[in-house]
């Protein structure tokens, strides 16, 4: 498998083969090798995008998209979507909702399956976001949708962006499901919509309730299809990339944790012994040497 330098080179067409190549051989030695060197190379800030179905997340998306390219940044999109029971395959692969310029070299858009992960997060999300975040100034990850089981988001990307329809539940939903404390930045969409204040009103009482040290989470009224109060989220987004600290090392080992659980189990969770990442090392050889040194055992 390529080097950055030839998929940077290369286009979307070889980052396209590389990410296929990350979901057909995940452990040869040069897909890990690849992904170390991403890992190394982290240039962009990663961008959860989460909510229920429905609340507006790819108009949103493609009104963000347009933004940062009119500020010539460019953009990699993730977007996990429900998975056809019969193929696996992502019920929603052409991405047809995204309304992007299939020419345009400075954004590149993914779709992946979710099949059985509850997380609301692809088993290949993490690989081809760290390959992603090396070749992007930003990085967009789309959820299928959001629950209590689905906050695997907030442990892989630099910011979570959380969507609530006005009018439709979604802020009484954000109260009872344990995800306030979740969100960075808080979206209240279709805020043309006469019940839009009281949504923003409801959500704001919510995250009241658990406060951050050292952030207070905005909460903010936006129509994309009126280009309204994006602007204003693109800068909430710069702030807390100012704010938020790196957590990219303590979300590496976390990840790392959870990957030899999902390999081996909870047996070889106690195996393997306390797993950790030392600064500079990348989690995707390592986790290649505790995979061989459990599978000797």
């Amino acid at each position: 498998m390529a080097g950055l330098d030839a998929l940077r080179a290369g286009g979307k067409p070889a980052l396209a083969r590389a990410l296929s190549r990350l979901e057909t051989a995940p452990d040869d030695p040069a897909t890990l090798a690849l992904l170390d060197e991403a890992h190394q190379a982290a240039r962009g800030r990663v961008i959860g995008l989460t909510g229920p179905p429905g609340v507006g997340k790819s108009t949103l998306m493609s009104r963000l998209i347009q933004h940062w390219r009119a500020a010539g940044l460019t953009v990699g999109c993730i977007a996990v979507d429900p998975s056809s029971r019969r193929s696996g395959g992502a019920l929603l692969g052409d991405r047809t909702r995204l309304a992007t310029d299939p020419d345009d070299q400075g954004v590149f858009v993914r779709s992946m399956a979710a099949r059985d992960r509850l997380g609301g997060l692809a088993e290949l999300t993490v690989a081809a976001m760290v390959l992603m975040r090396a070749l992007f100034d930003r990085v967009l990850i789309e959820t299928v949708g959001v629950g209590q089981s689905e906050t695997d988001v907030a442990a892989l990307v630099d910011s979570v962006l959380f969507c609530v329809q006005p009018g439709s539940g979604d802020s009484l939903q954000f109260m009872k499901a344990g995800i306030a404390e979740i969100p960075d930045i808080v979206v209240v969409t279709k805020a043309d919509l006469a019940a839009a204040p009281r949504a923003c009103a409801d959500v704001a009482a919510a995250l009241a309730l658990t406060p951050r040290a050292g952030w207070t989470v905005p909460v903010l009224a936006v129509s994309a299809p009126a280009d309204q109060g994006i602007a204003e989220l693109i800068a909430a987004l710069d702030r807390h990339a100012d704010q938020a600290g790196d957590r990219r090392h303590a979300q590496a080992e976390q990840w790392l944790v959870q990957a030899v659980r999902d390999r081996f189990g909870r047996d070889g969770l106690r195996r393997a012994g306390r797993i950790d990442l030392p600064p500079g090392v990348a989690p995707f050889g390592r986790l290649a040497a505790l995979s061989r040194a459990l599978a000797r055992d």
